[in-house]
């Protein structure tokens, strides 16, 4: 019997004694219980139904747990890698009410701009260090800035990030974030900042975060945005910040659409940012036929289809990243080559992980030290 069918009979054995007994025995374990390549979920409660909704791109995205006989008592297993990160939610089914909650057994959660989920963990994940306030390190700033756009009409709120013992009798490489204050908020890109400034990991940066009000029409290749940064935001930041001027020396990052709007900026006008930082990018193409991801796509497809068939040199220095739960990871994988035959010197990083901001935020250490290696690098590199 393996471990987890053990587990599943010593549950049940309680169950059977008493719902007490049951619930002693579920608070004595932190669930889901993981283990060499399995993880064990249970659900305790009233429902006619219990179904495991994931985001794992190739899988089933709905599990359904098996009740024991008898019992309120519902569990399932399931395969799990080494290092994975799985955010998901439970759907329960009773009285023909359908709820997708959280995992009431699980107190290890995610947060994104549309809730929170619970995560499972494969038993090699292990949160990096460095997305933790580190007490010695000091912080940087950040101020607020309004950008008046004639581009978009409107007014636009802008956040920069300015490094501790930030001088202007200094210049600064400059990062532009797309989605930047979900990337703080969410990707604890702050507290990513000060630690590996601090760790000599990076150097000190200027960091610009914008927001896009209609970020899935503004960054689907939109000839507009890529006006809006570089005859408006770089401008403004140009002209108030101590920056340097090569283009190795600036950097573009964004994540999924984001990521789309990062490259056609910089292929748009090749030369401004030397570097860039792309995270499950939805480069979505299409060598023959029709895309199969709606309308929003179209714009993205255009691009993508034109920029494989003449890619030119975008940027100098690129690092790319995507989960291998994606839908996206084809489309990342693919890009790979014709980003290398441009000459440009190119990284990918997959990860056992979905498309989502912890997933952004565990690769940010690795992509933003080779693209802007710091005296640590320099020195043992």
């Amino acid at each position: 019997m393996s471990a987890a069918a053990a587990l599943v009979e010593e549950l049940a054995a309680d169950a059977r004694v008493s719902p007490a007994a049951l619930a002693r025995a579920l608070g004595a374990r932190s669930f889901p219980v993981v283990g060499d390549g399995w993880a064990l979920f249970a659900f305790h409660g009233p429902a006619d139904e219990v179904k495991l909704q994931h985001w794992v791109y190739g899988l089933r995205s709905a599990r359904p747990f098996e009740r024991i006989a008898g019992t309120d008592l519902w569990t399932l297993e399931i395969e799990i890698q080494e290092q994975a990160r799985v955010e998901y939610k439970l759907e329960v089914v009773h009285a023909g009410q359908h709820q997708l909650i959280r995992d009431p057994l699980n107190p290890h959660l995610a947060r994104d701009p549309f809730g929170t989920n619970s995560v499972v963990l494969g038993p090699g994940y292990r949160e990096p260090d460095w997305v933790r306030e580190e007490p010695r390190a000091r912080r940087g700033e950040i101020v607020e800035r309004m950008l008046s756009s004639e581009v978009f009409g409107d007014v636009r709120p802008l956040s920069i990030y300015l490094p501790a013992r930030f001088r202007d009798t200094r210049r600064y490489p400059l990062l532009v974030v797309h989605d930047g204050f979900d990337y703080v908020q969410f990707a604890s890109l702050r507290t990513v900042l000060d630690n590996l400034i601090h760790r000599l990991e990076i150097p000190p940066l200027v960091v610009a975060l914008t927001q896009s009000p209609d970020r899935l029409n503004e960054y689907a290749a939109s000839d507009a945005h890529a006006r809006f940064l570089h005859d408006e935001l770089l401008p403004l930041l140009e002209a108030e910040f101590p920056l340097l001027e090569e283009p190795g020396d600036r950097a573009l990052l964004g994540a999924s659409f984001g990521a789309v709007a990062a490259l056609h900026a910089a292929w748009q006008r090749p030369g401004r940012f030397g570097s860039l930082f792309l995270q499950s990018g939805s480069f979505a193409f299409t060598d023959v036929g029709d895309h199969d991801r709606g309308p929003l796509f179209d714009p993205v497809v255009d691009f993508v289809n034109d920029f494989r068939r003449a890619p030119g040199v975008p940027a100098e220095r690129i690092f790319l990243s995507c989960g291998i739960y994606e839908s996206l990871i084809y489309y990342n994988r693919s890009l790979l080559p014709v980003l290398q035959k441009t000459g440009a010197e190119v990284r990918l990083v997959e990860a056992q992980d979905g498309h989502n901001w912890e997933n952004w935020r565990d690769r940010l250490r690795e992509g933003l030290s080779w693209l802007f290696p710091g005296p640590l690098w320099m020195i043992y590199e």
